[in-house]
């Protein structure tokens, strides 16, 4: 497959990933259909935290990913410096005082020339307002200086502006899409209202269900540890803290308007499922991660929920990306990962090249879904 054979390319998946590797490939001047099961970002990427960072421990390659992952989005925020839907205020983040690993996070965080501070808690105030400080145990905190946030939900708005200017074809009314192969090879896709799209390749970005569409069409084994997710976004209030907090019993980021959006594993675990299938979010929930975001703000403001999504939580079975063409199948791309907001615009860039290129780029050559198949 040369770059002169790539011509059509179908895009299953309207979030960040799908949306950003559309936009790259309309760019290259390759005719993209973008298709999704219903309004876009309509998944996980619409209720993600979407703090941008590359803080604590990860491997080398990832690291380095979700660096670069930073630097795009600071290229585009060049592009808009007025954007509310993107923002670089800095994180500050602490762990629990009975089980603290901030000092060991910040010698690593200097060995790798990330951008880090390590703060006792009267200077906080000094890197970053509006916390409460009494909540810092004396281990103190980490400040990283040149973390972020972006609106996923607004960013793709302004994406798809460009993809659809660029005379890209955006599907949301005709249901789910499966990947047709023949003979190893992508064919195309079908949607449940029954239309059928040709395709030279196909990426396939649907978050969670991207390990069992793939086992289903090709029998390729992909890890997956997805779990669930909760994110509450707050009522506007008036209050100074810019930076993204991430503490031992909630994470907080300022969001457009004046709302924080919040999460937590232990309140995402808290989930239940009716007898019907469909999650259950107890109000005692709602109330008790208000009240932990409400602790560590400084002033201890009411928190009010404006509203709340919940659904599954994309995480590879290793906890590292799966990006780029399925080893098994010609034309077959797929992406799958946790950071579905730092690595937003370096993944659809890479994917975008390896599609219209037929060459691998090295960046992606750890993440490959091949890598599993010593484990399936």
């Amino acid at each position: 497959m040369t770059v002169n054979s790539i011509s059509t390319v179908i895009v299953i998946g309207a979030g960040i990933f799908g949306i950003s590797a559309a936009v790259q490939l309309v760019r290259r001047g390759v005719r993209v259909t973008l298709v999704n099961d219903g309004p876009v970002v309509n998944g996980a990427s619409g209720r993600s935290l979407s703090w941008l960072n590359s803080a604590r421990r990860r491997s080398t390659a990832y690291h380095q990913l979700r660096v670069l992952g930073i630097d795009r989005y600071r290229t585009l925020s060049s592009r808009f410096p007025a954007a509310e839907w993107l923002r670089f205020d800095g994180g500050l983040t602490w762990d629990a005082e009975a089980d603290n690993e901030i000092g060991e996070a910040f010698r690593h965080e200097t060995a790798t020339g990330y951008d880090t501070r390590h703060v006792q808690a009267e200077a906080v105030r000094d890197v970053t307002p509006g916390v409460d400080v009494t909540t810092i145990p004396p281990q103190g905190a980490i400040f990283n200086a040149g973390e972020g946030w972006v609106d996923l939900p607004l960013l793709a708005g302004v994406l798809l502006e460009e993809f659809t200017r660029r005379s890209g074809i955006l599907l949301t009314q005709d249901g789910t899409a499966s990947v047709i192969v023949e003979n190893n090879r992508v064919k195309g896709a079908a949607t449940a209202s029954g239309k059928w799209l040709e395709a030279d390749a196909i990426l396939l970005a649907t978050g969670a269900g991207v390990p069992k569409a793939v086992a289903a069409t090709t029998g390729q084994f992909i890890g997956d540890r997805t779990s669930t997710g909760l994110l509450i976004r707050t009522r506007p209030l008036a209050h100074p803290l810019r930076a993204v907090l991430n503490t031992p019993r909630v994470a907080i980021r300022p969001a457009p308007g004046g709302a924080f959006v919040l999460d937590a594993d232990w309140a995402a675990s808290e989930v239940t499922r009716r007898a019907d299938g469909t999650p259950n979010v107890r109000v005692e929930t709602l109330v008790a991660l208000l009240a932990e975001a409400s602790r560590v703000l400084e002033g201890n403001p009411v928190l009010e929920v404006e509203s709340h999504g919940v659904g599954a939580k994309p995480i590879p079975g290793d906890g590292e990306p799966v990006f780029g063409e399925l080893q098994s199948t010609s034309g077959y791309y797929v992406a799958f990962s946790h950071s579905g907001a730092t690595l937003g615009l370096i993944a659809g860039e890479l994917l975008a090249y390896e599609i219209a290129t037929d060459e691998r780029h090295p960046l992606l050559a750890p993440f490959r879904p091949e890598r599993f198949a010593s484990t399936a």
